[in-house]
């Protein structure tokens, strides 16, 4: 009669050993992605239920009345002391709320304000069939040039999805620099980065180069993603946690517990340098930095100028923002690895941007090439290991987000039978047909060029001497090289629009609507401000430069 005795060990075995608890999550401090996630569910919706007709006013509402209601939040957070003294970890350690994560999300719904502006434009490109069109393409499934496409164009279509694929991408921008174990740090860039290659496939006119650049991009994108989910795997094995805290006491030989199932791969540092490699590998790909810049003159040029603008600032900020606290908070002990890794690329990254943007004849192309080198400028206050690198970074990709949405708002103003005139030869002489527009775009230039009184030299002023103050001495010699290098190009634009002949059959200059009108004169304020009276922001950096582990 043993049934009895097997019944019972079934019956104990299945009792549950412990209370699982309930996750605490602090929904007030992550309430900026919250809001934007929300709201980019809630355009979901829009677009399933309201007529089309009805559709773009209610997305670009709802668009900015969350960006802006997600900024609010992220002020009230700083205000309440988030960013310095009540700074800690959140959502069960999956997210950092603290000073740069509360400053780059500022920075990354800033940008994403200003963007939205440009996606919403409806005034430069002649009217189709009586309606008002976009920069996006009017039914995005349609094949280009096909019957469908040309029934969707005569029909008023538009592409109203775009508003809540930016809000999703905005969303896991949020989450990158703020992410706090390698499992969240993924996920994020995953949430991120799928919109961004559909936002690049859906451009109105050229759509087969719009398509490429999206192909090319997920390629790049996913296999550079494959490279920083294997680092997360040997990561992984070397600490056994994806807690960047816990990564973080493996390495400087501080850990109390050990994993038992993971003590003999524990501590390997074979295991480490390739993981760290990987997942910088992959974070260096969403910044551009060489030798993983290669998808970006190829995007830029082909994706929608809006979508150009809006990639080129908030990826930055947020991939720079992940970096930073991949290397301060979890690899601090492998300084004397990393450095000179960093060396390397930060030099091969200012000089290559510089020096192939000389050879570019198409405004977004050479724009894409300027992006480059300065992915390159901003890893030389990555390098600097001290508070003052940190800040100066954050100044900088403050300074440089207004400066690249500005820039590409004004690209999209000239514009000929074909749509946007992006070969240079047809900006010449544009200082004489359109004054204003070219000297708007001339301060962009020189921002990009770091000329004193705008905010680019404010930024590379302290991004450079950080460096030095690091160590970095030579690096900066380099930098200055690379930006006397890239000057060039700079003026070399400036001079075509105001001291060439304009041709007579050259681009005429869209007269925008208020939308793009407002970003524009953003961007000019942005850069003169941070360029003539630049410390109060700097000291702002200054105040949300301390990590929290």
């Amino acid at each position: 009669m043993s049934t009895p005795a097997v019944h019972s060990l079934w019956t104990t075995a299945a009792e549950p050993l412990t209370k699982i608890n309930a996750p605490k999550i602090e929904y007030g401090q992550l309430s900026p992605t919250l809001i934007v996630i929300g709201a980019a569910l809630v355009g979901v919706l829009i677009e399933a239920f309201l007529p089309r007709r009805s559709r773009y006013y209610a997305q670009v509402f709802t668009s900015v009345v969350a960006l802006a209601a997600a900024f609010a939040a992220v002020v009230a957070l700083a205000a309440g002391g988030y960013g310095t003294t009540k700074a800690h970890i959140a959502a069960m350690g999956a997210i950092a709320v603290d000073g740069p994560a509360l400053f780059l999300q500022g920075t990354i719904l800033l940008a994403g304000i200003v963007a939205v502006l440009t996606f919403a434009e409806r005034r430069l490109d002649p009217e189709a069939h009586g309606n008002r069109v976009d920069s996006f393409a009017a039914q995005a499934s349609s094949v280009p040039g096909s019957d469908s496409e040309k029934a969707a164009v005569k029909a008023g279509f538009t592409t109203t999805e775009v508003f809540p694929l930016v809000l999703f991408a905005v969303g896991g921008m949020l989450v990158f620099p703020a992410a706090n174990d390698l499992l969240t740090l993924f996920i994020a860039l995953e949430v991120f980065s799928l919109p961004l290659y559909l936002l690049c496939a859906v451009a109105r006119r050229h759509r087969l180069l719009s398509q490429e650049a999206a192909v090319k991009y997920f390629l790049l994108g996913a296999f550079a993603s494959a490279f920083t989910l294997f680092g997360i795997a040997l990561l992984y094995g070397y600490a056994g946690s994806v807690s960047y805290a816990t990564i973080a006491h493996v390495v400087d030989g501080s850990v109390q517990d050990v994993n038992p199932a993971l003590a003999n791969t524990m501590g390997n540092d074979a295991l480490l340098l390739m993981g760290a490699a990987m997942v910088v590998m992959g974070l260096l790909f969403k910044v551009a930095a060489v030798p993983f810049h290669m998808w970006t003159p190829d995007v830029y040029q082909g994706a929608p100028t809006p979508v150009t603008g809006f990639m080129a600032a908030a990826t930055k900020v947020a991939a720079f923002g992940a970096l930073l606290r991949l290397l301060y908070v979890v690899l601090p002990g492998m300084r004397w690895d990393w450095r000179p890794v960093m060396w390397g690329v930060a030099i091969v990254t200012m000089l290559g941007g510089a020096i192939v943007a000389i050879t570019q004849t198409d405004i977004k192309r050479l724009l894409a090439y300027s992006s480059v080198a300065h992915a390159g400028f901003i890893l030389a206050g990555v390098i600097a290991s001290n508070a003052d690198g940190i800040s100066s970074v954050l100044f900088y990709l403050a300074a440089y987000s207004f400066v690249t949405i500005g820039a590409f708002a004004v690209v999209t103003l000239v514009r000929d039978a074909g749509g946007e005139a992006t070969h240079l030869s047809k900006w010449a002489g544009l200082g004489r047909r359109s004054p204003l527009v070219a000297a708007v775009f001339a301060i962009f230039l020189l921002a990009f060029a770091g000329i004193p009184l705008t905010s680019g030299f404010a930024g590379k002023f302290a991004v450079f001497k950080a460096a030095a103050e690091g160590g970095a001495a030579p690096l900066v010699v380099i930098g200055v090289i690379s930006s006397a290098i890239a000057a060039f190009f700079y003026i070399r634009v400036i001079v075509l629009m105001f001291f060439s002949e304009p041709r007579p059959e050259g681009p005429t200059v869209a007269v925008p609507s208020a939308l793009t009108t407002t970003v524009i004169a953003v961007g000019v304020a942005v850069t003169v401000v941070l360029g003539v009276a630049p410390q109060y922001f700097l000291d702002l950096a200054g105040h949300a430069s301390v990590f929290v582990r």
